[in-house]
């Protein structure tokens, strides 16, 4: 048997040739460039810290004008979800946390108010490659614009509409349904009365006038049984 160990690869356990090799100097270029934007940047900022104004990160030519946005913004999205947070995103706004993310910029706001800010401002329009500058619109646009608009309103007027025929024809069927039930009910009260009548009139005919009802003799009997066949007058005649 062999001295030299085989590895679960089926390869001596020294053969280390699957391994994926790195260009360490290529990583090392890298990380040069992306310090030394990182000072210029730092620089930048400090500059204009020291004159009063804001730092925007500097264009490359490549933004577009900044445009309407069409998109509602749904501010109630995660209003009852349980989101999970890496540790420490509670220290400030830089980086994931708990509240309204901004991917663009890497910053994390607490409330509404401070998001809306944010994404109208021109450090979050320069982020997502806007120039912060609105074309100003041709006259054709501006017509076209319109007509989207006047189309966008009949066909909200054109729903309403439906809506309202449909709920009309729904009160319609639902009254036409209690009508019916009412009829149903009539006629079926109509037939007991007759048939309670029709069953009356053959127990008169099968036994004559001397049927009683229940209870409509009873004075009469025991007044009989007392000996007493009725109250008549004293006068003569």
């Amino acid at each position: 048997m062999s001295g030299n160990k085989g590895s679960a690869y089926g390869t001596p356990a020294t053969d280390t040739s699957f391994r994926r090799n790195y260009d360490l100097e290529e990583y090392a270029e890298k990380a040069k460039v992306r310090e030394s934007a990182e000072r210029e940047e730092a620089k930048a900022r400090y500059e204009a810290k020291l004159a009063g104004k804001k730092y925007y990160k500097p264009m490359t030519g490549n933004e577009s004008h900044t445009q309407a946005r069409r998109q509602v913004i749904d501010l109630e999205a995660n209003v009852g979800k349980t989101m999970l947070v890496p540790a420490g995103a509670g220290q400030g706004k830089r980086g994931r946390g708990a509240g309204f993310y901004c991917s663009a910029c890497d910053l994390t706001f607490k409330d509404n108010i401070q998001w809306i800010e944010h994404i109208n401002s021109m450090q979050h329009l320069r982020a997502i490659g806007e120039t912060g500058e609105v074309r100003k619109a041709r006259a054709e646009e501006v017509h076209q614009r319109i007509v989207d608009a006047w189309e966008r309103l009949q066909e909200q007027k054109r729903a309403a509409t439906t809506t309202l025929k449909e709920r009309l024809e729904i009160r319609e069927d639902e009254e036409a349904k209690d009508r019916e039930a009412r009829r149903l009910k009539r006629q079926a009260e109509l037939a007991k009365k007759k048939a309670e009548k029709e069953a009356a009139e053959k127990m008169n005919v099968q036994y004559g006038d001397d049927v009683r009802v229940e209870g409509e003799h009873d004075e009469d009997d025991m007044m009989a049984a007392m000996g007493i066949t009725g109250f008549g007058t004293s006068k003569k005649k």
